[in-house]
């Protein structure tokens, strides 16, 4: 994997990029559909690729760990070819599944985290090494190292000895990912990630730690897991002003409109969340004119198309009424209409927003684009 450096805004610490990878190039800054299970939930690949035009895709290495199975994947010849999806895709390294689904059956040691199935209770031990070998047979193009996140709030003394066991981790991962092969014929990238908390001064010497290894790009782990959004871009910043400029820079997790374009000012590349499509099945919608909660009443009788203005068959076909009857009735098409739309509007949105950073006129428009999308209508 390669990292082209297009332009940088003038105003802020936007940036415009290329990742190139085995399974095609990805334009940054960039939102990536969350596919936990091999799947963008209720979202065909046609659509992924024709409607939303995602880039990337993310998997779990917990989720497909445990279900389908490796062998599974293996015999299939990877998860690009399991499920057909044939440009790149990110796996995460199933750590934060194991902080948010195993709850008390969970066990961390220095050699590793014992955990208990959320499917049928079944213990299984994950440990640096083993999650890179995992990895390597999932065959995600860019890989997670192993880490800890920790919850939020946590004292002082925690996050710091998580910190320093996360780096200890990676130390192991990278080991071990530097001395096996990719298995499907293409090659794969791993990611570290900073941890630390809200602290400063741990934030400040993780991503030093994380710097120091050279990786071909770098990721920031452990927020948007319950602090203020303040909090969160005031670690963003810190970090990003360590970070390796020409290695693109990962926000785990986020998040928000709002959340993804303050941050993209902040310097960062790439992200994921679930937001978009678990808000769809709620009958959120996140629209160029704002935010719509499709099961209030005055959209029962409005025939207009979702988002006209957004591009894309299901945004432009189908009208909020109809789709508002089918959520109301709970209907599957309304939770794939939904989730078509907001994945849609995201990646216009960081499309947008790499447009305005390469004009140079990024900074202005946030700000104007930002009292609309987030208004609620």
């Amino acid at each position: 994997m390669t990292f082209d450096l297009v332009t940088k805004d003038t105003a802020t610490k936007a940036r415009a990029g290329i990742i190139h990878t085995d399974h095609g190039t990805i334009e940054t800054p960039i939102f990536m559909p969350v596919g936990t299970a091999g799947t963008v939930k209720a979202v065909h690949q046609r659509e992924l690729h024709d409607d939303i035009k995602a880039q990337i895709i993310l998997g779990n290495t917990y989720h497909l760990y445990l279900r389908p199975g490796l062998d599974i994947l293996e015999k299939a010849g990877g998860l690009h070819k399991f499920n057909g999806w044939n440009k790149p895709i990110l796996t995460d390294s199933g750590g934060y599944q194991v902080y948010s689904l195993a709850g008390t059956g969970r066990k961390i040691t220095e050699e590793g985290v014992k955990f208990k199935s959320h499917i049928d209770g079944s213990t299984h031990f994950f440990t640096p090494e083993n999650v890179m070998d995992v990895q390597r047979q999932i065959g995600g193009d860019i890989i997670m190292a192993f880490d800890e996140c920790t919850p939020y709030p946590c004292d002082f003394s925690y996050a710091r000895q998580s910190m320093e066991m996360t780096h200890r981790w990676l130390q192991r991962c990278c080991d071990r990912f530097d001395t096996t092969q990719a298995q499907y014929g293409y090659t794969q990238t791993l990611f570290p990630i900073v941890q630390g908390s809200t602290y400063k001064d741990l934030r400040k010497q993780s991503a030093e730690v994380i710097a120091s290894m050279g990786r071909e790009g770098n990721a920031i782990g452990g927020l948007s897991v319950g602090e203020p959004a303040e909090d969160m871009y005031e670690m963003t910043e810190l970090v990003c002003d360590i970070l390796p400029v020409d290695k693109p820079r990962y926000l785990m997790g986020v998040g928000t409109p709002e959340n993804i374009l303050e941050s993209i000012a902040l310097g960062i590349d790439m992200f994921d969340c679930v937001l978009p499509t678990r808000n769809a099945r709620h009958g959120i919608l996140y629209t160029t004119q704002g935010v719509i909660n499709i099961r209030n009443e005055k959209w029962k009788d409005d025939f207009s198309p979702i988002d006209e203005n957004l591009g894309g068959y299901v945004s432009t076909f189908y009208a909020k009424g109809y789709l508002r009857h089918l959520i109301k009735s709970e209907e599957i098409l309304g939770a794939q209409i939904a989730s078509v739309h907001n994945l849609t509007f995201y990646l216009w949105l960081v499309g947008q927003a790499r447009n305005q950073i390469i004009a140079g006129t990024f900074a202005q428009w946030k700000i104007e684009i930002l009292k609309k999308i987030t208004q609620r209508l």
